[in-house]
């Protein structure tokens, strides 16, 4: 009996020396650089959102946040160097791309839910139809009597296959029965190269990456795909005002960390990111891209991120959305 009694008080005690070391571990915690990864190229809307958490968080952390672009495979590369990532220090911003697309439509070298673990909710942003100058429509009525003239005819871009961006084309295109090319890019940055430049007319671009392109006269936007109208593009109506219902989409952004960082270590991350985004110079950064900054929990974005999931593979089991 006694043997049992001082057998279960060492590995109590064991537990709690741990438990102890782990906490003090965590509140000496960052000892080193940060590293954000951002799994598309730089000029995207997943960089520009990172870009802005970085350049506040790194002197809130007193450690330098480094944003590091790792592009490809619907952003999930950036993703598994995260999930991979064993120095304590490494996180990566999220989107739903990677984290509620991807999932259901490629075969991932980490497990989505077991590997990594949602922190913070940083924002959301919706999909915007937008046409090169040069393409002879000013409305999306116009544009869809062009492409059923035209079938099969013009490119429409992506930041990848698998993406908000990919997504939404494939809702339009059942939605009208319009016939476009799909071309995807290692993200928004290339696209909106190749769509000012003209070697794609079309794409359902985020806010984030579109706004500015807009603004400056470089693109036409012809709708945006949520339910109301984004305030920075008044005069743009929603896809359902300009007569096509049903197709609302939205890119959502998070930071998420390798499950086996210490709860106290994911606390601060959460603290200090949710600081950050309640900065007035953070917020006009991020709504001046058509962000729509919401707080959660960490349990909510828990939630959200599983809701998410569940939405989506329902989308792309009803419209057989397959990546090339």
């Amino acid at each position: 009996m006694k043997t049992r009694l001082y057998a279960a008080l060492a590995a109590g005690a064991l537990c709690l020396s741990a438990a102890a070391s782990a906490q003090a571990q965590s509140a000496d915690w960052p000892t080193r650089p940060l590293r954000l990864l951002v799994g598309s190229a730089p000029g995207g809307g997943t960089d520009a959102m990172a870009r802005a958490v970085a350049d506040k968080l790194g002197p809130m952390l007193k450690q330098t946040v480094v944003v590091e672009n790792k592009p490809g495979a619907s952003n999930t590369l950036a993703a598994d160097l995260a999930a991979k990532s064993g120095d304590g220090h490494t996180m990566v911003m999220g989107v739903s791309t990677a984290h509620a697309i991807a999932p259901h439509l490629l075969k991932l070298g980490y497990d989505n839910d077991r590997d990594l673990t949602p922190v913070v909710f940083v924002g959301a942003v919706p999909n915007i139809l937008v046409v090169n100058n040069q393409l002879p429509v000013k409305s999306v009525q116009e544009l869809i009597a062009l492409l059923k003239r035209k079938p099969g005819e013009y490119n429409f871009a992506s930041s990848g296959s698998g993406s908000t961006q990919h997504i939404a084309a494939e809702l339009f295109k059942d939605a009208t029965g319009v016939q476009m090319t799909h071309i995807p890019y290692r993200g928004s940055g290339p696209a909106m190269v190749d769509l000012m430049g003209g070697q794609v007319q079309i794409a359902f671009e985020t806010a984030s990456s579109v706004i500015p392109h807009i603004k400056s006269g470089k693109v036409r936007a012809l709708a945006v795909l949520s339910a109301r109208r984004n305030p920075q593009l008044p005069d743009v109506p929603t896809m359902a005002e300009a007569g096509v219902n049903g197709i609302e989409m939205s890119a959502w952004y998070g930071i998420y960390m390798p499950s086996n960082t210490p709860a106290a270590v994911q606390q601060r991350v959460h603290d200090s990111v949710n600081a950050v985004l309640a900065m007035p110079e953070t917020r006009t950064r991020l709504q001046a891209i058509g962000a729509d900054i919401n707080p959660m929990s960490q349990a909510q974005f828990a939630q959200f991120h599983q809701a998410e999931n569940q939405r989506y593979a329902g989308i792309i089991k009803k419209n057989h959305i397959s990546v090339e």
